[in-house]
Order: C-alpha cells, then structure tokens, then sequence
C-alpha cells in the first residue's frame, strides 16, 4: 500500500513544484525515502499533509528548503534528516552558524522543527516514530476532528 500512495504522492509534489524544488525532488533523496519507509509510514500511516523539499523564504528573503514540512492547521512542522558528514563533519564555521540561525528564524515564524539524524532514522526507526507519535499526540490531542483512540486501533485489528 505503501509504493502505491508513496507513487501517487510524489507524482503529486512534482505537480506543484517548479524550479530548484522540482530539481531538489529530481535529486537523490536516499535518507529522506529511508525516513518515509522506515519511520513515517509505519507511524503515521499516509502522506497527507507532507510535503517535501518545502520552500520557504527565511529573513534574509532567501530560499530554504525543508527535507519535509507537515502542514496541518494550526501547525507547521520542519522534519531534517541531518547526514553526520554533510551537516556536520563537512561544514565551515560560517555554514554551521548559518544553519543554526536558519533554525531559529523557523522557530520564530511559527515552525516546529524536529531533526533527526540519517543513522538513527536507519539504524533505530522505532525510536524516531515513538517519537513522531508522541509529538502529534502532542499537538493534536486537544483538536476536535482528530481522533486517537487506542479502542479504534485494537478494535480494527479484531
């Protein structure tokens, strides 16, 4: 079910971008696609309201790009997966500060900005969605037209 609605949606992002999205969707995306199939699909369910390679302008009125945003009213959530050597090892001290600043402009627009790392997302996926589960618990426990009941999930595997 999974390849099936995965397909669907990425034809989908590919709908509505244009431009560097479009060539960053183009791209290899191996630690995002590892992140859809190991952690969010197996704790969310479905795509809807995920979006990646989001743009957004940051303070400087310059793109940025999310490895994935979670659009659902009233929340904004940025997920990074973050590879130890790109985001770390390999960056300069500007780049790090940078990347630091851009975190706290999101934070201050109203985002919610989960990271994880590519070896948890590949090497401790229950972890990352324990911790996904926990954050819409959250956030969405208090909104009436969501439903999380654990009698509705143990009721349906009958």
């Amino acid at each position: 079910m999974l390849e099936a609605q995965y397909d669907q949606w990425l034809t989908s992002q590919f709908a509505s971008s244009g431009g560097e999205r479009k060539r960053r969707l183009e791209e290899e995306r191996h630690a995002e696609d590892i992140f859809l199939k190991k952690v969010w699909w197996p704790a969310i369910g479905h795509l809807e309201h995920l979006h990646a390679e989001f743009e957004v302008n940051d303070y400087k009125d310059g793109p940025r790009f999310l490895d994935y945003a979670y659009l659902r009213k009233p929340y904004k959530i940025c997920i990074e997966i973050d590879g130890y050597g790109p985001h770390h090892r390999d960056t300069d001290r500007r780049q790090f500060a940078d990347n630091l600043m851009r975190q706290n402009h999101f934070i201050l627009d109203g985002w919610t900005v989960i990271r994880f790392s590519y070896d948890d997302v590949k090497n401790k996926p229950r972890q990352c969605q324990q911790f996904i589960q926990q954050l819409f618990g959250k956030l969405f426990s208090l909104a009436p037209e969501t439903n999380l009941t654990l009698q509705q999930d143990f009721s349906e595997r009958g």
